[in-house]
């Protein structure tokens, strides 16, 4: 069974940057499309940003400039750049196309 694990996350000041991975054993991310979502307190998860198996990527309004989606053959990854304290929340990744079990995902906080 496909397992996600996310890492990458922390505390950091505003202004600051994360990089989160994603990867998952046997699994080729460039095979699917894939998606960082995250979640934060008490709010439903959204959708951050996807990128397709041809490396067409879209991101969400609130992080366009400032975010960036990625993958190599075997990782996802979001380079996450001016971050702001409304950023804090969980992150986790997943195929928005064949969901798969999430991950515990990846704790982004960002305060001062």
């Amino acid at each position: 069974q496909v397992q996600l694990v996310e890492s990458g996350g922390g505390l950091v000041q505003p202004g600051g940057s994360l990089r989160l991975s994603c990867e998952a054993s046997g699994m080729t991310f460039r095979f699917y499309k894939m998606a960082w979502y995250r979640q934060a307190p008490g709010k439903q998860r959204e959708l951050v940003a996807s990128i397709t198996p041809g490396g067409s990527t879209n991101h969400e309004d609130s992080v366009k400039g400032r975010f960036t989606i990625a993958r190599d053959t075997y990782k996802l990854y979001l380079q996450m750049n001016s971050l702001k304290p409304d950023d804090t929340a969980v992150y986790c990744c997943n195929r928005p196309l064949s969901m798969i079990s999430w991950g515990q995902g990846t704790q982004v906080t960002v305060s001062s």
